[in-house]
């Protein structure tokens, strides 16, 4: 007969890093940050918090391997483009749609920079403009700026999406604020009130591709 504590062994040894942090996710991307609790991960896991404090010392870290572990993916889809600038584009898009199917990424990255994930992704980014030639001087600005423009809105489109869930939700938004626009002075609010048409039907996604061009369209090489 076995006992409840060779049970709980055998449980325990079948309990891997990589299986707490796939739950982690699966709790992270159905309800968010708040209900993800070392009970609630002991639930889904059909095991005791114990076993889940010998693989993760506190929810901090287990955050933080959860977004380690999305990047991650994310950049594995990435950067085998010889051209810089294409490769440029594929590790933004990457990390847009990353931070789209999983929105508490964003906020997680920006705690700790020093994450494997993140380095990848910020090498990711300072190598490819080495390899374009941006002058030595202009290549941390111009990191910062690719590095910031893609976190940045990447992570804010993240959160407006998961405070208003569904297409008909997001249109109900920017179509009540068109409106409001469209009732603006235009004397004073010109740019404003041409950009109401604009606003409601845009993609996201496709707004942002744009301005990575922008940003790679500034980008000049050492001369």
């Amino acid at each position: 007969m076995v006992s409840r504590s060779q049970r709980s062994e055998r449980r325990t040894e079948a309990l891997t890093r990589e299986r707490i942090v796939e739950a982690a996710i699966a709790i992270l991307d159905a309800e968010g940050e708040r209900a993800l609790t070392f009970r609630a991960l002991a639930t889904r896991l059909a095991t005791g918090s114990g076993a889940i404090y010998w693989h993760v010392a506190d929810k901090d870290a287990l955050l933080a391997a959860a977004a380690d572990h999305v990047v991650g993916l994310a950049m594995d889809t990435v950067g085998a483009s010889p051209d810089p600038r294409a490769a440029i584009r594929e590790i933004a898009l990457a990390l847009f749609d990353a931070f789209d199917a999983h929105p508490w990424v964003g906020a997680q990255l920006s705690l700790d920079p020093t994450q494997a994930a993140t380095l990848r992704f910020f090498e990711g980014i300072g190598g490819r403009l080495q390899s374009l030639g941006v002058p030595e001087g202009a290549r941390f600005d111009a990191w910062s700026a690719c590095v910031n423009y893609i976190m940045g809105v990447a992570g804010q489109n993240a959160a407006n999406a998961r405070r208003h869930p569904g297409e008909a939700d997001r249109r109900a938004l920017l179509g009540a604020v068109a409106e409001r626009w469209g009732r603006l002075d235009p004397a004073e609010y010109p740019f404003l009130r041409a950009a109401a048409a604009q606003l409601p039907g845009h993609d996201d996604r496709d707004q942002f591709a744009a301005g990575i061009e922008l940003i790679l369209a500034g980008l000049a090489p050492a001369r």
